[in-house]
């Protein structure tokens, strides 16, 4: 007790110095130019209250009628974020050049703030203004701004006229899209209460941008163009003083044309969409306009879509396509299709299928080239929609080459007499080929932490999914001397504790030569020994944990891959590092764990095996947990103020313990950050946006593209879909953030901590950093689902399906072919060992055929369970004809050596 006491006085007196010096406070004492002090306008705009700053016409408040106390934009920062140079709803970003001219000339009117001149407009504008005073005074155009209404809804409108007798080039507009997602300052509860996050869904005319709540929960809000305003890009606005850090991602900015920033700032990377700039020519007036409305939760927002007659896209599986996958693509919108385009040429396969019976068109795709791929759709009224997809090899490829990468390029087996880190699996940097044996952020080189046991962590989890006995016997050695023995200590009275770093910085203490010269050691995170030596990060410990579970399971479900009577060891030591992490780092462990599944997957795994006294203490230790989260009207907190890692494991306790209201908060929260929108990058990609500072190469705030918190939240998202398997959109965001967490993978198999998000670099980062939570996210929730759709009819994910008839027949594509789960019996089915290389399901009586795969050299049975999660009391309960349920609550079922085994599941 006293040491948490200690734990948090020592953080608030932290956040006191870091409040005492804050930006924030050098923000607040910049002279403020928005003309606050003129007073407000306030407007009835159907949906919405709104409240424009007098002298600036821009937004001071977006207020939704149906809730109170909330609002979308960050009023209650709005007198600290007065000042020059900081960007409100309702700005607007030109780049121009008269033809002729090379050079571009930038405008924003957020730049030099000055009192605009209002003019009168039509009825159903609810205030104008021409912005010339607070625009530079060589500017080539005129640049008028309204806030009016159309057909009841709030739009956005500028008018830009060329004033001069010379084309003018409008080379990139953006219009800043300013919204509530300054955490800073805030506590957990008002966060969800008063905050938001934006998701872009960057497709040209059929983009949007929907504003969520932190909490999930209705209203939400979405940006749409009116006419002629394409979503081409999506621009962080870094020029904005707004401090950002772990509470601030950053503002982003709605890019309607972009290619002066193309042809400059981002000449170096492949852009989402193709970069365009269009041309006024003298007198010559155009409009460009976005409106503003309302709707329910993220899962409304393609019905709120489609009610507004906007193009809307569904993928299955995703937009993350293994090339072996045939894919199917469902398309609503009233006007018919003019031309379909692929970029590459040919990257895609794309072909008609029909229509299904309430007007969706439907079409065959087909990945043919591994890397990125864009379908470009123009319908007869003209309006074009980009859908982005990445195309990747065949995910048993693409997990065999990850694991190859790692214990052959990754493994780091030099003479370490030092750090003793050797043999292991090490943090990798690309885009030297080599391997990274030292980082002024000790974790990076010192194999714990995430962004430090990573990569034997992915290594590890990898044999999970498909083991391989070199691949395994590497790692095996590196379990039994450097994790547990090195990392996690093997004896005395902390016994489990698991350290921070084995790398650390001692340069007094040990030899001149030891740190190399080129890196600067003069920071915070080169932790000294005693630091590196700290048992009490609570984070670090379920690595370890995933690590001896899965040795228990290659030792107990396989022959020969791992000493046979060594299993119950391996699966103690796994239960053990639980207990250890709540005994050893309690003030983390009161929350929510990445990768904390695993504790789950270990009660499961001791319940079965009969080790009741083990399993007892483990579940009394999550219990008192799960009660603690009970508690809070939020129950994931963090190291961080606000963070995307906890709500995995308080769902999946809270799930199991019987806690529902708290399972389905932490749900609700899940979704407003992981969207499901038409694009590979955001499809199912929980928000991360801080962490390439600790886990990356290159260190910015940065929104990240799949970076590990999508495959870890995919895993309460796919758990309450087999709850729930009529609730497509769990299905859709689960698979999207399942399949983006390899999406990243090259093809030689490099597995990058993430994706870079800004339109200057969209590429890998350098390192592999902390990837290997997101692979544990993958190997445990691994899976294929089938389904009947109301609209769209049969349909797999990860699988090929073919209906005949009553009888569908689905071959599994994933990695493992370990789990399938069929919506229409309400039937998860798992294998411990083994594959499953096909499912055969009658529509009229239910009955399920599955063809094994061969034995091999491992594998001489399979090891199959069978649940029903929705199973009501009294239903026909599926059985194993002619097998009898074994030890552990499993099916033994003898492979063939030449072909594949048939088995019947029937009621």
């Amino acid at each position: 007790m006293l040491k948490a006491i200690i734990c948090c006085l020592l953080t608030f007196l932290n956040i006191e110095v870091l409040f005492a010096q804050s930006p924030w406070i050098a923000l607040g004492k910049k002279p403020s130019t928005l003309g606050l002090e003129n007073g407000f306008s306030t407007y009835d705009a159907g949906a919405f209250n709104l409240k424009l700053v007098k002298s600036s016409q821009t937004v001071a408040g977006l207020l939704p009628k149906t809730v109170k106390d909330f609002d979308f934009v960050p009023s209650d920062s709005l007198k600290v974020r007065s000042s020059d140079g900081l960007y409100h709803l309702g700005d607007i970003n030109l780049k121009l050049r008269s033809v002729g001219d090379e050079a571009w000339k930038t405008y924003s009117t957020a730049a030099k703030r000055k009192a605009v001149e209002k003019i009168s407009a039509g009825k159903n504008v609810l205030a104008a203004a021409n912005l010339a005073a607070t625009l530079p005074a060589d500017i080539p155009l005129q640049v008028k701004r309204l806030w009016e209404m159309q057909n009841g809804k709030l739009v956005l409108r500028f008018e830009l006229k060329n004033k001069t007798d010379k084309p003018v080039e409008i080379g990139a507009l953006g219009i800043p899209m300013i919204f509530d997602n300054i955490l800073e300052g805030r506590t957990l509860e008002q966060t969800h209460a008063k905050n938001v996050f934006y998701d872009p869904y960057i497709g040209k005319d059929a983009g949007y941008l929907q504003v969520t709540r932190l909490s999930g929960h209705a209203p939400s809000l979405l940006v749409m163009p009116v006419g002629t305003t394409p979503f081409e890009a999506y621009n962080p606005l870094n020029d904005d003083r707004t401090p950002r850090g772990i509470a601030f991602e950053g503002f982003y900015e709605w890019m309607v044309y972009s290619k002066a920033y193309a042809d400059n700032e981002w000449k170096n990377a492949e852009q989402w969409n193709t970069p365009t700039s269009t041309t006024l020519k003298p007198g010559e007036t155009r409009s460009y306009a976005l409106q503003f409305v309302l709707s329910g939760s993220a899962k409304n927002i393609e019905s709120k879509l489609i009610e507004n007659k906007k193009p809307v896209a569904m993928s299955v599986p995703g937009y993350v396509l293994p090339r072996d996958v045939n894919a199917k693509l469902f398309i609503n919108y009233a006007k018919k299709i003019k031309t379909i385009q692929v970029q590459p040429e040919n990257a895609l396969s794309i072909n008609v299928l029909g229509t299904t019976k309430n007007g969706w068109k439907s079409y065959s795709v087909k990945g043919n080239t591994w890397g990125r791929a864009r379908l470009s759709i123009t319908y007869e009224d003209g309006l074009e929609q980009t859908i982005n997809y990445k195309i990747i090899e065949p995910e048993t490829e693409v997990i065999a080459n990850y694991g190859h990468f790692l214990t052959t390029k990754q493994w780091f087996d030099q003479p370490d007499p030092i750090f003793k880190r050797s043999p292991s699996a090490i943090t990798y940097d690309y885009e030297k080929q080599q391997q990274v044996t030292q980082d002024n952020r000790a974790w990076i080189a010192g194999l714990s932490d995430e962004g430090g046991a990573g990569s034997w962590l992915g290594a590890i989890m990898k044999q999970l999914v498909h083991p391989e006995k070199a691949e395994v016997d590497k790692l095996k050695q590196f379990v039994d001397t450097v994790m547990f023995g090195r990392i996690q200590l093997k004896d005395g009275p902390q016994k489990y504790g698991v350290k921070k770093s084995l790398f650390y910085y001692a340069p007094d203490s040990l030899p001149k030569d030891t740190y190399a010269a080129n890196i600067n050691f003069k920071t915070w995170s080169a932790w000294p020994k005693k630091e590196a030596d700290n048992l009490g990060r609570s984070y670090n410990y379920p690595h370890v944990a995933a690590a001896h579970w899965v040795m228990y399971r290659l030792a107990r479900n396989y022959s020969g891959l791992v000493e046979a009577q060594s299993w119950k060891q391996h699966l103690i030591n796994a239960a053990e590092t639980g207990m250890a992490m709540v005994n050893i780092a309690p003030y983390y462990a009161q929350f929510g764990q990445m990768e904390g599944t695993v504790f789950y997957l270990i009660l499961t795994d001791l319940k079965n095996e009969g080790l009741t006294d083990e399993a007892t203490k483990l579940e009394n230790e999550m219990k008192k947990r799960a009660n603690h989260w009970r508690s809070l009207q939020y129950p994931f907190g963090s190291e961080m103020p606000w963070d995307s890692t906890g709500q995995e494991e308080v769902y999946v306790w809270s799930s199991y313990f019987g806690y529902q209201d708290k399972a389905n908060v932490t749900l609700d929260a899940i979704l407003a950050y992981m969207p499901v929108v038409p694009h590979w990058a955001y499809n199912g990609n929980a928000r991360r946006y801080w962490d390439f500072l600790y886990g990356g190469k290159l260190t910015r705030v940065e929104r990240m593209i799949h970076h590990y918190g999508s495959a870890l939240n995919a895993i309460p998202v796919l758990m309450d879909y087999r709850k729930n398997p009529d609730d497509f959109y769990l299905l859709r965001a689960g698979y999207g953030g399942l399949l983006g967490a390899i999406s990243n993978i090259t093809k030689d198999g490099f597995a990058p901590a993430a994706f870079h998000a800004y339109p200057s670099t969209l590429k890998n980062d350098g390192i592999t950093g902390d990837y290997g939570s997101g692979f544990f996210g993958y190997a445990v929730n691994t899976s294929s689902y089938i389904l009947n759709h109301p609209e769209f009819g049969w349909l797999a994910f990860g699988g090929n399906l073919d209906k005949t008839g009553n009888t569908v027949r689905v071959k599994l594509t994933t990695a493992a072919k370990s789990a399938v789960y069929i919506a229409p019996a309400k039937l998860w089915i798992t294998l411990d060992a083994g594959t499953i290389d096909e499912v055969v399901y009658n529509t009229v009586n239910g009955q399920i055929s599955l063809k094994l795969g061969k034995t091999d050299d491992y594998t001489p049975n399979a090891i199959l369970r069978i649940a029903q999660p929705t199973a009501v009391k009294g239903a026909a309960i599926y059985s194993v004809k002619g097998n009898e349920v074994m030890e552990r609550g499993a099916y033994q079922i003898k492979l063939a050596k030449d072909s594949s085994t048939e088995i019947v599941l029937q009621k």
